[in-house]
């Protein structure tokens, strides 16, 4: 997303060049004009070249940092409302949020807010907040077919910040896998009133599940 602008520039640049040689004036038809023209033309098309081929050269590396470093990710449903999405009801709008991938799974603490893998669809990546960790025992609510579960070794208890019913959470599939967890959202990044780091340590030790 924050990359968006260096692509317009990269296409812009040399399309604008092609651009501005293709409408010249169609009256001038001598030779040496003819072939100043034609020059100028493999010019641009060389210089095109060069900002296509720069294109392709960055996008590994870019695609490389999106996948293990940093990411953007639009937050859609009211699963973490009111936190994230607050203003669902008013408007269309849809928070932003960064996620930090590098790392995902060391140093996990109650109250973080993660992105992963969902355990019923290996293709769909869901948000949600770290409730408990692996030897926590958590009180849990419907639709969980027992009301207390230990966390095993390697898992982790999430939840989301809305109603029962607005979230498919722990409660639905159990404790998740570390190894499913892909990001961490430090930051909302839009709407830009509301930018900022997120201040998951004020929410570590205020949750009902954790006893």
């Amino acid at each position: 997303m924050s990359f968006r602008p260096i692509w317009a520039r990269l296409w812009r640049s040399p399309l604008r060049l092609l651009h501005k040689q293709s409408s010249s004036d169609p009256l001038v038809a001598s030779d040496s004009v003819n072939g100043s023209a034609g020059s100028s033309r493999a010019r641009a098309i060389g210089r095109f070249g060069f900002y296509m081929f720069s294109f392709a050269m960055w996008l590994p590396a870019l695609s490389m940092f999106n996948d293990n470093v940093l990411e953007f990710t639009k937050i859609s449903g009211p699963s973490m409302y009111p936190f994230l999405n607050p203003e669902r009801d008013r408007t269309l709008r849809r928070d932003i949020v960064l996620s930090y991938k590098y790392g995902a799974q060391d140093d996990l603490r109650r109250g973080m807010i993660v992105t992963f893998w969902s355990p019923w669809n290996p293709e769909m990546v869901v948000v949600k907040r770290i409730i408990g960790l692996e030897g926590d025992v958590v009180r849990t609510r419907d639709p969980f077919p027992v009301p207390m579960v230990r966390i095993p070794p390697g898992h982790v208890w999430v939840e989301g910040d809305g109603g029962e019913r607005d979230s498919w959470d722990s409660n639905a599939y159990g404790p998740i896998a570390t190894a499913l967890i892909i990001g961490k959202v430090t930051h909302i990044v839009w709407p830009f009133h509301r930018a900022g780091r997120v201040p998951w340590e004020q929410h570590a030790e205020q949750f009902r599940k954790h006893v």
